[in-house]
Protein backbone atom coordinates (compact mmCIF):
# COMPACT_ATOMS: atom_id res chain seq x y z
CA UNK A 1 0.00 0.00 0.00
CA UNK A 2 1.32 3.44 -0.95
CA UNK A 3 1.89 6.08 1.70
CA UNK A 4 -0.74 8.30 0.03
CA UNK A 5 -3.35 5.54 0.41
CA UNK A 6 -2.53 5.23 4.11
CA UNK A 7 -2.84 9.02 4.59
CA UNK A 8 -6.21 9.06 2.85
CA UNK A 9 -7.50 6.13 4.88
CA UNK A 10 -6.32 7.80 8.12
CA UNK A 11 -8.62 10.73 7.27
CA UNK A 12 -11.43 8.33 6.28
CA UNK A 13 -11.16 9.21 2.58
CA UNK A 14 -11.69 6.43 0.05
CA UNK A 15 -8.45 6.24 -1.98
CA UNK A 16 -9.09 6.62 -5.71
CA UNK A 17 -6.50 7.06 -8.43
CA UNK A 18 -7.26 10.79 -8.76
CA UNK A 19 -7.19 11.41 -5.01
CA UNK A 20 -3.83 9.68 -4.74
CA UNK A 21 -2.45 11.75 -7.65
CA UNK A 22 -3.74 15.04 -6.18
CA UNK A 23 -2.36 14.21 -2.73
CA UNK A 24 1.02 13.35 -4.27
CA UNK A 25 1.06 16.65 -6.20
CA UNK A 26 0.27 18.58 -3.02
CA UNK A 27 2.97 16.73 -1.09
CA UNK A 28 5.50 17.66 -3.78
CA UNK A 29 4.55 21.35 -3.79
CA UNK A 30 6.38 23.88 -1.62
CA UNK A 31 3.46 26.30 -1.81
CA UNK A 32 -0.32 26.23 -1.57
CA UNK A 33 -1.99 25.05 -4.77
CA UNK A 34 -5.00 26.46 -6.60
CA UNK A 35 -7.57 24.54 -8.62
CA UNK A 36 -6.13 26.19 -11.75
CA UNK A 37 -2.64 24.86 -10.93
CA UNK A 38 -4.04 21.36 -10.43
CA UNK A 39 -5.84 21.60 -13.77
CA UNK A 40 -2.51 22.44 -15.44
CA UNK A 41 -0.82 19.45 -13.76
CA UNK A 42 -3.61 17.07 -14.77
CA UNK A 43 -4.66 18.40 -18.17
CA UNK A 44 -6.71 15.26 -18.90
CA UNK A 45 -8.64 15.48 -15.62
CA UNK A 46 -12.08 16.99 -15.33
CA UNK A 47 -12.19 20.31 -13.42
CA UNK A 48 -15.23 19.13 -11.45
CA UNK A 49 -13.40 15.98 -10.32
CA UNK A 50 -10.42 18.02 -9.14
CA UNK A 51 -12.70 20.48 -7.32
CA UNK A 52 -14.62 17.67 -5.62
CA UNK A 53 -11.34 16.03 -4.62
CA UNK A 54 -10.16 19.25 -2.95
CA UNK A 55 -13.52 19.69 -1.20
CA UNK A 56 -13.43 16.08 0.04
CA UNK A 57 -9.90 16.66 1.35
CA UNK A 58 -11.03 19.88 3.04
CA UNK A 59 -14.14 18.30 4.58
CA UNK A 60 -11.99 15.52 6.04
CA UNK A 61 -9.34 17.97 7.27
CA UNK A 62 -6.56 16.73 5.01
CA UNK A 63 -6.18 20.22 3.49
CA UNK A 64 -7.13 23.72 4.51
CA UNK A 65 -8.20 26.49 2.17
CA UNK A 66 -6.51 29.88 2.03
CA UNK A 67 -8.16 33.05 0.77
CA UNK A 68 -5.07 35.10 -0.07
CA UNK A 69 -7.02 37.93 -1.67
CA UNK A 70 -6.18 36.97 -5.27
CA UNK A 71 -9.67 35.72 -6.05
CA UNK A 72 -8.44 32.14 -6.39
CA UNK A 73 -8.68 29.89 -3.34
CA UNK A 74 -5.48 28.03 -2.50
CA UNK A 75 -5.20 24.68 -0.72
CA UNK A 76 -2.41 23.32 1.47
CA UNK A 77 -1.95 20.06 3.35
CA UNK A 78 -2.77 20.02 7.04
CA UNK A 79 -0.48 18.52 9.64
CA UNK A 80 -1.31 15.00 10.78
CA UNK A 81 -2.79 16.24 14.07
CA UNK A 82 -4.69 19.21 12.61
CA UNK A 83 -8.43 19.50 13.16
CA UNK A 84 -8.63 22.91 11.46
CA UNK A 85 -9.85 24.58 14.63
CA UNK A 86 -9.47 28.37 14.98
CA UNK A 87 -6.84 27.89 17.70
CA UNK A 88 -4.73 25.85 15.26
CA UNK A 89 -4.68 28.61 12.63
CA UNK A 90 -1.36 29.81 11.30
CA UNK A 91 -0.13 32.68 9.18
CA UNK A 92 0.11 32.55 5.38
CA UNK A 93 2.40 34.58 3.14
CA UNK A 94 1.53 35.69 -0.39
CA UNK A 95 4.35 36.90 -2.66
CA UNK A 96 3.34 39.90 -4.74
CA UNK A 97 5.96 39.08 -7.39
CA UNK A 98 5.76 35.31 -8.06
CA UNK A 99 2.16 35.19 -6.75
CA UNK A 100 2.75 32.03 -4.71
CA UNK A 101 1.16 31.53 -1.30
CA UNK A 102 3.01 29.74 1.50
CA UNK A 103 1.91 28.27 4.83
CA UNK A 104 3.88 29.64 7.75
CA UNK A 105 2.95 26.85 10.16
CA UNK A 106 5.59 27.89 12.66
CA UNK A 107 3.69 31.18 13.22
CA UNK A 108 0.41 30.46 15.00
CA UNK A 109 -2.21 33.16 15.17
CA UNK A 110 -2.81 34.64 18.61
CA UNK A 111 -6.05 33.85 20.39
CA UNK A 112 -8.61 36.51 19.57
CA UNK A 113 -11.14 37.58 22.19
CA UNK A 114 -14.61 38.04 20.72
CA UNK A 115 -17.93 38.93 22.40
CA UNK A 116 -19.66 36.12 24.31
CA UNK A 117 -22.59 35.74 21.91
CA UNK A 118 -20.26 35.28 18.92
CA UNK A 119 -18.64 31.99 17.91
CA UNK A 120 -15.43 31.96 15.87
CA UNK A 121 -15.35 29.29 13.19
CA UNK A 122 -12.17 30.29 11.39
CA UNK A 123 -9.43 32.86 11.49
CA UNK A 124 -6.90 33.91 8.90
CA UNK A 125 -3.91 36.15 8.46
CA UNK A 126 -2.23 36.68 5.11
CA UNK A 127 0.93 38.73 4.99
CA UNK A 128 1.83 40.07 1.55
CA UNK A 129 5.26 41.05 0.29
CA UNK A 130 8.20 39.36 -1.40
CA UNK A 131 9.19 35.75 -0.68
CA UNK A 132 12.79 34.74 -0.08
CA UNK A 133 13.32 33.90 -3.77
CA UNK A 134 11.89 37.21 -5.01
CA UNK A 135 13.28 39.63 -2.44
Amino acid sequence: MEIQEKILQTRKIQPTAMRILVLRAMQNSEHAISLTELEALFDQADKTTLYRTLKTFEKNKLVHSIDDGTGSMKYALCDETCDCLPEQAHMHFHCNKCELTFCMKEYNLPKIQIPKKFKAEETSLVVKGLCEKCS
